[in-house]
């Protein structure tokens, strides 16, 4: 059983601006060139299953790619390895920029 909660752009802004959040970012490489969203963790989804111990599983984490998809399975696997505080961005990076908020370059 997967436990993740879709959640709008809005309100990750939202949660950013009042407590720690991990955005875990699964995009591919050549799609994080465009920018991430600021703070945002990149591992990408195909390399989740070898990376993930990199996130504490304590986190509150938001996961998203460019449309909500591939972020739902990657909430949906940590949630399959014991995750629980987990939320996936609904519409993904282009909800976050329909919506006006910003991106940064990804830092080396």
């Amino acid at each position: 059983m997967t436990n993740y909660i879709e959640i709008e752009a809005k309100q990750v802004a939202d949660m950013l601006s009042s407590q720690p959040v991990v955005l875990l970012d699964v995009r591919n490489d050549d799609e994080v060139l465009g920018g991430i969203i600021a703070g945002a963790v990149h591992i990408p989804l195909n390399a989740l299953p070898s990376e993930y111990s990199k996130l504490n599983p304590d986190a509150t984490i938001v996961c998203y790619c460019h449309s909500g998809i591939r972020s739902g399975k990657a909430a949906s696997f940590l949630s399959n390895l014991g995750y629980e505080k987990l939320y996936n961005l609904r519409g993904g990076i282009l909800a976050w920029a329909r919506e006006g908020y910003t991106f940064v370059a990804k830092s080396k």
